[in-house]
């Protein structure tokens, strides 16, 4: 760009386009300023050229809540610029979330704290059981996805935190500990969602009760978190950074728990071109993972899907963003053949960068071959992450003059 985000946003013109969210309009003076082509506009925001074309032309209107947050995303539009869909509530345990329900919807902590005349009782078998059904919601959110279980889990946090009150001596600090799972939970729901604000409000919540509760795996967990959303925004150097934060805060945390920080760290030098870094990094977590299973009773149960698999995909990763994407195909296409059926958004995941990597590797048949049966769970449990995956994979497609780029690009048309 011939422009920073600061610079380019001053432009009056810009600014006035982005508050009438005229984004046809945001596309030409945004371009104009920045001397960007439609092409490097598109890769910004996750579109295709024709799109962009079209959007700046009026023959597209910006109707999906998800195209236009992938422009506000991709173009850095400033908050101030934007129309609010409702009124910021008040008051919020959490500054400024934009819109009731995306993150904690009352003082939860609050009422753990001040919680009097509890009408439940609390026992060691009432949270063993409660420990049972939330694994089970993970394991059903690695199949169907986040969105139908949002509910489920509100209510079922507020079941939590109801029985602070009665709980005592031991059992408090485990329903404290519960919360923190539960909230953990949330923000990564809110996460695959693309809901950052909220994403980050509930992980903030998680930390908190984490320590209270001296929790340090679920302490560490939360900043390797964050470090994965800082990840998902491209943001190498704060990737790096919540990585190391999680490990020298949190010294106790499991064998398990620190190859999770580690392999973030790893991917966040790839993102910035590290390569011996990335690759040193990505050993020695892969290493602290071998280390853990060899005593899996020391892992907290969120660590049930590390392993040679994940590890596999993780390299895959890295290698895409390192751009050597032949050796992302491999990795990522032995990742997939071992990563079971339960994992459906995972596999729709992975399955949307290995077309990618086909794609940005030449191998344009089998990209779209790879894409295209992944378009139904991509629109449904895979959005926004796995569907802008395939819209970036449409435009190495397209800009390559392939003719699969139009054939995606078409093949996507009707889920937009």
């Amino acid at each position: 760009m011939n422009a920073s985000p600061l610079g380019l946003w001053s432009h009056p013109d810009l600014r006035a386009a982005a508050k009438a969210e005229d984004w046809g309009a945001v596309f030409r003076i945004y371009r104009r300023v920045a001397a960007l082509s439609q092409t490097k506009l598109g890769e910004l925001v996750g579109l295709v050229q024709p799109d962009v074309s079209d959007i700046e032309r009026g023959r597209r209107r910006v109707t999906s809540a998800e195209v236009r947050q992938r422009i506000v995303s991709g173009l850095d539009v400033p908050d101030e610029l934007l129309r609010r869909e409702a009124p910021t509530p008040a008051p919020s345990p959490v500054p400024r979330l934009e819109l009731p329900g995306l993150g904690p919807d009352e003082d939860l902590l609050a009422r753990v704290t001040t919680a009097a005349n509890a009408t439940h009782r609390v026992d060691a078998a009432t949270l063993d059981w409660l420990d049972q059904l939330l694994a089970q919601h993970r394991a059903a959110e690695d199949l169907i996805g986040s969105r139908p279980l949002d509910e489920i889990m509100h209510q079922q946090l507020r079941t939590v935190v109801n029985l602070y009150a009665s709980a005592r001596g031991p059992l408090s600090r485990r329903v404290v500990r519960l919360a923190a799972e539960h909230a953990q939970f949330l923000a990564w729901m809110a996460q695959d969602q693309g809901r950052t604000a909220a994403a980050l409000a509930w992980y903030d919540r998680s930390h908190e009760w984490a320590l209270e509760a001296e929790d340090v795996d679920m302490a560490a967990t939360t900043l390797s978190m964050k470090s994965h959303m800082a990840w998902s925004g491209g943001r190498g150097d704060r990737t790096v950074r919540l990585a190391e934060a999680a490990r020298w805060s949190a010294p106790g945390a499991s064998l398990g728990v620190q190859g999770m920080s580690v392999q973030m760290a790893a991917r966040g030098h790839a993102l910035n071109g590290a390569v011996d870094e990335a690759h040193r990094l990505i050993d020695e977590a892969q290493n602290l993972i071998t280390r853990a299973s060899e005593h899996p009773e020391d892992e907290p149960p969120w660590m049930y899907f590390y392993g040679e698999t994940w590890f596999e995909l993780q390299r895959g990763m890295i290698a895409m963003h390192l751009h050597d994407w032949s050796g992302a195909v491999q990795k990522l296409t032995i990742g997939l053949a071992a990563l079971e059926t339960n994992y459906q958004r995972d596999r729709t995941w992975y399955g949307s960068c290995l077309a990618h990597a086909y794609a940005a590797a030449g191998e344009t048949a089998q990209a779209l071959t790879v894409a295209l049966p992944l378009l139904a769970d991509a629109a449904v449990i895979g959005r926004p992450h796995s569907w802008n995956e395939l819209h970036r994979t449409a435009a190495v497609l397209m800009r390559a003059g392939a003719k699969e780029g139009r054939q995606l690009v078409d093949a996507l048309a009707p889920f937009d």
